[in-house]
């Protein structure tokens, strides 16, 4: 495999940005992370003058892609979006359901994202689950490298339909434009985001079955994410009166409360209602 920036990848990187994966998907799988993509990266997509987004490994169906398409094409109707699979199967199952210039697939993996363009957006959901843990910092590190300045890696995990996921948002490893920092939403370092449809939620903390690879394990006393889950457990527990009115004004209320506590909460109530926190992570400092 070859390094587009130049050069051989070494072996063990290379299996590291080539592993196939089972491929299971659904329709509205990953409505989630696209709704919020849409709103985080729509100023970057529309200020690129080629905006586009790479989706790796959409496995054996090509739906989700296509959903995405439809999703940010409503912020940015110039976007084009990439599906990417190493399934030569599946990139010919794909194809009837391409739209060119605007929606199209081909056969790949991480190290062919940028044979296309210079990404502004990589997805890459319910891929590195599937890695070992010691190759996620390796694939991370190659994919925010082949985005544009400015761009987002989104990786992470969701259940089989949609109601719970956990994703990082990653910042290209090129500085932004100047632009974007006045215009854009995309945060100058990582961040996590948790989400659910709140109707079905008993407690926060059932999230931690659908936490990127990099967080399993580490969801243990004394760590960040146990912190953080255990917080929002409490915070959810105290914020039980709201549930009379709705379990998006309990998840709202839970959500003001940590960041009244000192965690770095980032968005709005617009954000909030739909069952969503992002914060910075790993968290600045102890709180």
């Amino acid at each position: 495999m070859v390094n587009p920036r130049g050069g051989r990848l070494a072996a063990g990187r290379a299996r590291a940005l080539g592993l196939p994966t089972r491929g299971t998907t659904a329709p509205n799988r990953l409505r989630r992370v696209d709704r919020w993509l849409a709103d985080v990266a729509g100023p970057l997509l529309r200020g690129s003058v080629d905006p586009l987004v790479v989706d790796v490994g959409f496995g054996s169906s090509p739906v989700t892609t296509v959903e995405l398409y439809e999703r940010l094409r409503v912020v940015c109707p110039r976007v084009r979006v990439l599906g990417l699979e190493l399934d030569q199967q599946r990139v010919a199952a794909a194809r009837p359901a391409a739209r060119p210039p605007g929606l199209t697939f081909d056969h790949g993996g991480f190290g062919q994202v940028a044979r296309d363009g210079q990404p502004v957006v990589i997805r890459a959901l319910n891929v590195l689950r599937q890695y070992p843990e010691p190759a996620v910092a390796g694939a991370w590190q190659a994919m925010a490298g082949l985005l544009a300045p400015g761009g987002l890696l989104v990786e992470g995990t969701c259940d089989e339909i949609g109601r719970r996921a956990c994703w990082f948002g990653r910042p290209a490893s090129a500085a932004p434009p100047r632009w974007l920092a006045a215009a854009g939403r995309i945060p100058a370092g990582p961040t996590l985001t948790l989400a659910a449809h709140l109707p079905s939620l008993r407690q926060p903390s059932e999230l931690a079955e659908r936490l990127p690879k990099t967080l399993i394990a580490r969801n243990v006393a004394g760590e960040d994410i146990h912190r953080l889950l255990e917080e929002l457990d409490q915070a959810w527990a105290r914020a039980a009166a709201r549930a009379v009115f709705s379990p998006r004004q309990r998840w709202i209320a839970a959500v003001l409360d940590l960041r009244a506590g000192g965690l770095p909460v980032r968005g709005d109530m617009r954000r909030w209602r739909l069952g969503e926190l992002t914060v910075d992570w790993p968290p600045p400092v102890p709180r």
